[in-house]
């Protein structure tokens, strides 16, 4: 977290030229803690776009452990890349790294295309993760990526994602880390001249049309430079935030696995709310504060964000008390199951048998489960739980443990949203001269 790292000064401003592997190194103890560098641990997957940052990224990895993987994701916009991603996946191979070339399905043309596009290399990226057992992804952001997205959310006024971007985030299986984030552009590009290296450039990273470009373009080095001291400074508040929340929280709210709440008999504060209910619904985003605070103030049951607030009695004493819940209009449809695969963007199919029967479906549990069956719980709750179904009929509901034992015995479905409640960030004061 932000103020318990040594000072990392970032190139934009120190007159650092290059990275050594060094300097790397360094910076990755920091990062810890790290899984053996063994043949027999999980890897440590690095995101690779072909562009100088992901090469640098790759070239300093290589010497700081064996056990990696590579995943290049092509989003098929743009035809020239299937040279980009064969000239990045040879210097893979040169370099030692075992590589993979991941595809985007059905990515179409039209409004916010790059957010879109982002969520679906995350997506794919974090699937690919769990195939492989990495439970750490390296992406290549850099200073000037963090000037970019601070002065962007600035003219949005966006509060604490004044922060920026966090050198680790940690999603519910995967951590994102970003060792770049104290160095420019420029100096990567300098490692990768004296490295004798090459890179492809993106010429979409040109084009003004693009926000990011455009604030790329019109920052001075000394507004670039108070930007990054502004993101330290949102980060400790929002390091504060996360705190406070954490406290309000364990003392009254229970998480259940099922993927809802027991909240008790009092709401949490408003920036828990938000943060339970961008959880629940499998959301990256907060909902709108104000929003929030309507709802809990108005103090009757309603729907936001895809999440259903409304009481109901659950617990061991089957108290009467508030439920946070899916929203069953909001969730995903049936979908083919498969082996770590995802649903409803927050549960992880996991199989412990030898080979899964085939015409599998993972879906709601829906209606009509008997009483005897929810233990306990409201049918509008066990209704959003997980379920197996093939063919029409409903096989079991893991959570519940009910309806085929020989499957029960050999599937569960892991709560993996994409944002935690409290999400465990770190920033290191990399931006201080």
């Amino acid at each position: 977290m932000a103020g318990q790292w040594e000072e990392c000064n970032s190139s934009l401003f120190s007159g650092q030229t290059t990275v050594s592997r060094n300097d790397f190194q360094t910076i990755m103890r920091r990062l810890g803690p790290w899984l053996p560098d063994d043949p027999a641990a999980p890897p440590v997957a690095l995101a690779v776009s072909g562009g100088g940052d992901s090469i640098a990224l790759a070239w300093l990895a290589a010497s700081w452990r064996k056990r990696l993987i590579a995943f290049v994701v092509d989003h098929g916009l743009r035809p020239e890349f299937a040279q980009e991603a064969a000239s990045a996946l040879k210097t893979l191979s040169e370099l030692g790294i075992p590589a993979e070339l991941l595809r985007v399905r059905d990515l179409p043309y039209g409004p916010a295309l790059a957010k879109r596009a982002r969520d679906a290399r995350y997506e794919v990226l974090i699937e690919a993760c769990r195939r492989v057992g990495a439970v750490d992804l390296l992406v290549a952001h850099q200073a000037d990526d963090q000037v970019e997205t601070v002065g962007m959310r600035q003219r949005r006024g966006s509060g604490t994602g004044l922060s920026g971007m966090a050198w680790v985030s940690e999603r519910a299986d995967v951590r994102i880390i970003r060792p770049l984030l104290g160095y420019s552009r420029e100096t990567l590009r300098n490692t990768l001249r004296q490295a004798g290296l090459g890179w492809c450039d993106d010429p979409s990273n040109e084009n003004e049309r693009a926000e990011r470009v455009r604030v790329r373009k019109q920052l001075s080095p000394t507004e670039k430079q108070a930007l990054l001291r502004q993101a330290e400074m949102a980060a400790d508040e929002r390091v504060r935030q996360e705190r406070a929340i954490t406290h309000d929280l364990v003392e009254t709210q229970c998480l259940m696995s099922g993927g809802w709440v027991a909240l008790g008999e009092t709401l949490p504060s408003v920036d828990a709310l938000a943060a339970l209910i961008r959880c629940i619904g499998g959301s990256d985003y907060l909902p709108s504060l104000d929003a929030v605070e309507k709802l809990r103030e108005k103090k009757i049951p309603g729907t936001l964000g895809g999440v259903r607030l409304l009481r109901g009695k659950a617990g061991e004493d089957r108290r009467e008390q508030w439920l946070l819940i899916r929203e069953m209009a909001a969730m995903q449809s049936l979908v083919p199951a498969g082996e770590n695969q995802c649903w409803d963007r927050r549960f992880v199919l996991r199989y412990s048998g030898e080979n899964m029967p085939s015409g599998l479906m993972m879906g709601a549990a829906g209606s009509g489960l008997p009483r005897k069956d929810r233990a306990g719980l409201p049918a509008v709750l066990t209704a959003t739980l997980p379920a197996l179904w093939k063919e029409g009929q409903r096989l079991c509901v893991p959570h519940l443990g009910v309806g085929d034992q020989k499957l029960l015995a050999e599937v569960s479905f892991d709560f993996a949203p994409p944002s935690p409640v409290t999400a465990t960030f770190r920033w290191m004061n990399a931006y201080l001269t």
